[in-house]
């Protein structure tokens, strides 16, 4: 009867389901599912005790139970064919019962029977979206539509106003180009008469820098003359109207006996006077500014030169005076270049000897320290040689020592005999001697000294190698003669003890 009663709440919740819209909806018999779970479990734990508590002989093995298995599944294949053989008038709902009433419902075909339930509700889920999602998309295409009818529409509007904005723009780029034309036409009209006007500015502007330049040179011309004429005036004063003629022959004689050069020089002069006559006379009738000028000039002092070979003959006195002039000013260049190459002559021989002063006082000074510090240690030496341990008679026999190496130096570095010179003359000489061959040696050029000192060293390293080779030979005698001693020693011992 329980069988039963999960059956027929399993179809109801199958009707439910398919009347239903939304697949996941929770169904009303959920809670009889899961009673029916629980009551199979515990049938089937029922069911194991019972069998468990049944005697041997009432037992079965589980051959028996896998064929007794294997028939029930070919009782269903069998009734399954029957049943797909038969129409359905034929199926009766008592009979179904019935049918059920024997089949044993496992496990497993509840759990596949809650899959295939599971994969019905996806299914109806799927397609209950995706009509969803039809309906949204056919919306969305009818608003598109209608969307581009009215782009369509506007688009249609858009481009009628723009061919009208497009006739409005022609007609003004006509107008306007009318208009540039007839502006261009005046513009280039107004240029030419603007280049016209600047041209003839410019030549008038030339025109009164050319006159401005002729006035500027006359102006000159006339200064010139005045300072002449006032100079002239002031010798014929102070000299006489004798001597004043007198210079003029000289002059005219003077004038005569110069080159041609001077001849083009009075002709070009005689040239522009004459241009500038003619000049001043165009000038006079262009501009009245001028002819102002040229009254006021009437007022000015009259020239003392009434011929114009007085003038010619001044300017050759002041030309051989600049010639002169000139040469004396070559004369004077020359001799401040040759004193300005003495005075660097000078000078550097100055600067070479003072170089030259300068380190051989250092030397000097070198020199003198080094000395001064031998000086120090030798009379430390001799204080502590002497200090409290010599008796006279043992400082007179060191006195002779040191008189007798004095004289062994002396001639090596003098080459004398010392016969009637004493110790401290003899020390003198020395030390002279030494102070003259450092100051040869610091006049010896550095390569050569260089040379030199590396042959002083190779011979001072050569003469160390052979006192080395030779001390090494001495104490190796040294060791062979005690290793021959300690041998003989040996030996006699060696007897003694037999």
């Amino acid at each position: 009867m329980q069988k039963k009663e999960s059956y027929t709440s399993l179809e109801r919740h199958e009707e439910s389901i398919s009347d239903d819209v939304n697949p996941f909806r929770i169904p009303p018999d959920c809670n009889n599912l899961f009673q029916m779970l629980n009551k199979e479990r515990s049938l089937k734990k029922l069911e194991h005790q019972r069998k468990m508590a049944l005697p041997i002989h009432e037992k079965v093995t589980h051959t028996r139970r896998m064929t007794q298995s294997r028939l029930m599944e070919e009782v269903k294949e069998r009734d399954s064919h029957t049943a797909v053989s038969r129409t359905p008038q034929q199926e009766n709902p008592s009979r179904r019962i019935y049918m059920l009433k024997d089949l044993n419902i496992d496990k497993g075909s509840m759990k596949e029977y809650i899959t295939k339930k599971r994969e019905l509700f996806l299914m109806e889920y799927s397609l209950t979206v995706k009509r969803g999602e039809i309906q949204l998309l056919e919306q969305k295409a009818i608003e598109e539509e209608r969307k581009l009818t009215r782009a369509e529409k506007f688009l249609e509007e858009n481009t009628i106003l723009f061919e009208d904005f497009l006739k409005e723009n022609d007609k003004n780029s006509v107008e306007a180009i009318n208009i540039a034309e007839q502006e261009t036409k005046v513009k280039l009209e107004k240029i030419a008469e603007i280049k016209k006007l600047t041209s003839k500015i410019v030549a008038v502007k030339s025109d009164i820098a050319k006159y401005e330049d002729m006035l500027n040179e006359y102006k000159k011309y006339e200064e010139f003359l005045l300072m002449l004429s006032q100079s002239e005036r002031c010798k014929s004063t102070s000299s006489g109207d004798w001597k004043h003629t007198e210079k003029i022959k000289k002059a005219s004689t003077a004038s005569h006996r110069r080159s041609g050069g001077s001849r083009e020089i009075l002709e070009l002069s005689s040239s522009r006077e004459t241009s500038s006559r003619n000049k001043s006379s165009r000038l006079s009738i262009k501009t009245p500014a001028l002819e102002t000028d040229s009254s006021d000039g009437e007022n000015e002092p009259e020239l003392f030169f009434t011929d114009p070979q007085e003038l010619l003959n001044v300017m050759a006195e002041l030309e051989e005076q600049t010639l002169s002039l000139i040469q004396n000013t070559r004369d004077t260049e020359e001799s401040l270049e040759d004193f300005k190459q003495t005075a660097e002559l000078t000078q550097k021989k100055i600067e070479s000897e003072s170089k030259q002063l300068k380190e051989q006082t250092d030397v000097m000074m070198d020199t003198i320290q080094r000395e001064t510090e031998k000086t120090a240690q030798l009379e430390q030496r001799c204080q502590l040689f002497g200090f409290g341990k010599n008796k006279p008679d043992d400082q007179d026999n060191t006195l002779e020592l040191l008189s007798g190496k004095v004289e062994e130096v002396f001639r090596c570095c003098v080459g004398e005999t010392a016969a009637n010179l004493s110790i401290l003359q003899m020390l003198t000489t020395i030390e002279g001697k030494l102070v003259e061959l450092l100051e040869n040696a610091e006049m010896i050029p550095r390569e050569r000294m260089s040379i030199a000192e590396r042959a002083q060293e190779k011979e001072r390293r050569i003469r160390l190698r052979d006192e080395k080779i030779r001390l090494q030979m001495m104490h190796q005698e040294e060791r062979q003669r005690k290793a021959m001693e300690r041998s003989k020693t040996d030996k006699t011992n060696s007897k003694k003890i037999k």
